[in-house]
């Protein structure tokens, strides 16, 4: 069974569609890049059928939908694929989006010159994906056990959370009881780490700031805010939401988050409102910052195709 549209349907505005269900689910007060994977049966990113990890702006739409829908699968696939693997979506599932960009050239005339510059010109396209809760029929590896909830053992993840950001050339400095990053003097600080309700959170604040240092001029360059409540500012602090949660699934902890973040949904709201690329941009820039970070945490002897995600390598970190 194949999937067109029709040649009068009209085009689907899929960038639109997707920030309305962020926008929704900020109104409900609730950060679909952090809390779906302490609901769901699986944690972590979402994955394809093969395996592999979605990125940028798939990971925050997938958790949203996965979360809203109550899937307790991690993995996603296409109808064809499914088929493939002796499976059929059952009747009446509605799919999901999965996006990438795709691109085009363009050659025209200049009429001053004479030349024929070609441009390269992208542009957003989708395609439907399911859920395996979805779908009957796969190999049962494809199905989570849920298990009931077990109590966290803080202690876990301590070889990990030492391991990734011990690797990091950033300045830490700690006391006082507020964490921020400083751009003028090139470094975080943070309150003291027995302040902190466990080792998860105090790692999970620390990936928000590294989030931050990794925006500077001399690493990423991205652009900081001057103060609380302009759009720039705003939109800095929803890419370094984004990509606390990133490091916090990368880390396998929970997608705790800073308690004053509630006052920036109102500000998001009114990006995401004003333009329905926006969380496709921060979550880009996001993904680019995780990127960045876990390149400097990997081990000087690792490389890419030792590594099972070294997709996050891919441009835009929007494919499909």
């Amino acid at each position: 069974m194949t999937f067109r549209r029709k040649p009068d349907a009209p085009r689907r505005d899929v960038a639109a569609e997707i920030t309305n269900l962020i926008i929704e689910k900020l109104e409900a007060g609730v950060l679909p890049w952090s809390r779906p994977w302490g609901l769901t049966g699986a944690g972590g990113r979402p994955l394809r059928h093969c395996g592999t990890p979605y990125t940028g702006i798939n990971t925050l739409y997938l958790w949203a939908i996965g979360d809203a829908r109550g899937y307790n699968s991690r993995t996603w696939m296409t109808y064809r694929q499914a088929e493939e693997l002796g499976g059929q979506v059952r009747r009446g599932e509605r799919g999901s989006l999965s996006v990438y960009f795709s691109s085009f050239s363009k050659t025209e005339t200049d009429r001053v010159t004479g030349t024929e510059p070609t441009k390269n010109i992208r542009f957003l396209r989708s395609y439907i994906v399911f859920n395996v809760d979805q779908i009957d029929g796969l190999p049962t590896y494809y199905y989570p056990t849920v298990a009931p909830p077990q109590p966290r053992v803080e202690s876990e993840h301590r070889a990990s959370i030492d391991a990734f950001f011990g690797a990091l050339p950033g300045t830490v400095r700690h006391g006082g009881d507020q964490a921020y990053f400083s751009p003028i003097g090139d470094y975080i600080q943070m309150p003291n780490r027995g302040a902190f309700r466990s080792d998860d959170h105090y790692a999970s604040t620390l990936g928000h700031e590294y989030t931050h240092w990794s925006g500077a001029a001399s690493r990423l360059a991205r652009e900081f805010g001057k103060k609380f409540g302009d759009s720039a500012y705003a939109f800095e602090e929803l890419v370094a939401s984004i990509g606390q949660c990133l490091v916090c699934a990368e880390l396998g902890l929970p997608g705790d988050l800073h308690d004053n973040h509630a006052s920036y949904i109102e500000h998001w709201l009114r990006i995401l409102k004003s333009d329905s690329s926006a969380i496709i941009k921060a979550a880009s820039k996001a993904e680019q910052a995780f990127n960045y970070l876990r390149d400097l945490a990997r081990p000087a002897s690792a490389s890419p195709a030792d590594d099972e995600t070294a997709e996050w390598h891919e441009p835009e970190a929007l494919a499909a």
